[in-house]
Parts: C-alpha cells; sequence; structure tokens
C-alpha cells in the first residue's frame, strides 16, 4: 500500500445537464476552477447508449484489453471516484458507476462515455496539499495513481 496525506479544500455543487458527457464535462471544470485532486460522487440518469468500461477481456494478460458495452436504454446511476493529474499535468477523472434499469444491474468505469439523461448531480470535494498523480505503468498500459 502507498499513502498520501491531503487536506478538504473547496465542495463544488454540479448539475450536469442533458446530453454533457460526465468525464469530459468533470475535467473541464475542474481545469476552469483550478482543481487538480478531488474526490467526486454523482447521482442521476445515464442516456441510452453511454458506454462504459466492464472489465478486461482475459484475467491477468498483459496488454490489458477493455471490454465496452453500451447501455441500452436509460438508466439510473450512482458513481464515485477521483481526480487526479496525469504526468502531463492534465487532470483526469476516474470514476466507477452503478447503472440500473428494471431489474437488470450494472457497473463499470464511466471513462468511455457516460452522457447525462437529463440531470446528473456531481459533488465535488477538492483535496489540496497533494502533489499526487497518474503515471503510466507500461506492464499494465495504465495510469495508475501515486500517492506522493
Amino acid at each position: 500500500m502507498r499513502y498520501a496525506e491531503a487536506s478538504l479544500g473547496r465542495v463544488f455543487i454540479l448539475r450536469l445537464e442533458d446530453g454533457e458527457v460526465l468525464h469530459e464535462t468533470v475535467e473541464a471544470f475542474a481545469r476552469q476552477r483550478g482543481v487538480t485532486s478531488a474526490v467526486v460522487f454523482c447521482l442521476g440518469g445515464a442516456d441510452d447508449g453511454s458506454r462504459i468500461v466492464v472489465g478486461p477481456e482475459e484475467d491477468r494478460t498483459v496488454p490489458v484489453v477493455p471490454v465496452m458495452t453500451a447501455l441500452a436504454g436509460v438508466h439510473e446511476m450512482v458513481g464515485v471516484g477521483t481526480v487526479f493529474p496525469d504526468e502531463k499535468g492534465e487532470v483526469v477523472l476516474h470514476l466507477h458507476g452503478a447503472f440500473g434499469r428494471g431489474g437488470e444491474a450494472r457497473a463499470g468505469c464511466c471513462r468511455t462515455g457516460v452522457r447525462t439523461w437529463h440531470v446528473l448531480e456531481v459533488i465535488v470535494l477538492e483535496l489540496t496539499g497533494s502533489r499526487s498523480l497518474r503515471r503510466r505503468e507500461a506492464a499494465s498500459g495504465f495510469s495508475l495513481l501515486q500517492p506522493l
């Protein structure tokens, strides 16, 4: 385990509008407001055709080949994630969500394009005093959080 300490900074309350893409909108907001590290919570609606990563194609193989799926129909959504900069200093949202419709549920990473259906409420808790960043790991191809 690796760890770093941070403090709570500003708290932002966002309402994403119909059609806005979750990761694009949150990352743009973070850049505009100078947020480099944060915890993110969201809940609301995910639109038909939103795309999520639902796992690797095979266990423990390199390179990792992600399995992506599109949501069929509008889904309820709840998610939690983090914002940290990559090695170039660009903020990156890493958020996983659970999606439900009728009696079915699925979960996955929202990096490939979750579109807002009517409204998606997002709370951003800024973390201050952190130098942590995401660094690309050659073996897996993942940009992994490096607590600093």
